[in-house]
């Protein structure tokens, strides 16, 4: 199971639940993959809120592999999931958000306890 604490969140690919994670080695990949300079550009280049499908795929990716899931992007990029392209993107939009700081909101992440309410 997910632990939103640290940064985790579970997604439903292929009809498998999987736990996602951005960790600092996933995020080094993302940053040589988007070919940014640090983490802050990085993060800007996600707020532009303007991202390929291949973009999608690397950070769902980097969040599989940094979970531990030794899964390649072409691996990856064959899974389905139930709700089609917006439902990768909501798996990505999650990821991240749970990364930088947001709660994450679906894919099963832990809920929050009466005591964070």
């Amino acid at each position: 199971m997910a632990n939103a604490k640290r940064g985790e969140i579970e997604a439903l690919l292929d009809g498998k639940r999987y736990t996602l994670c951005l960790t600092l080695g996933a995020l080094a990949e993302l940053e040589s993959g988007f070919e940014a300079s640090d983490l802050v550009a990085l993060a800007q280049r996600f707020e532009s809120g303007r991202l390929s499908a291949k973009d999608i795929l690397r950070i769902i990716g980097c969040g599989l592999r940094g979970a531990g899931h030794a899964l390649s992007d072409d691996d990856i990029s064959r899974m389905k999931v139930s709700g089609g392209f917006a439902a990768y993107v909501r798996i990505a939009a999650d990821l991240l958000a749970a990364t930088f700081g947001d709660e994450p909101k679906t894919h099963g992440a832990n809920p929050r306890s009466p005591q964070d309410a």
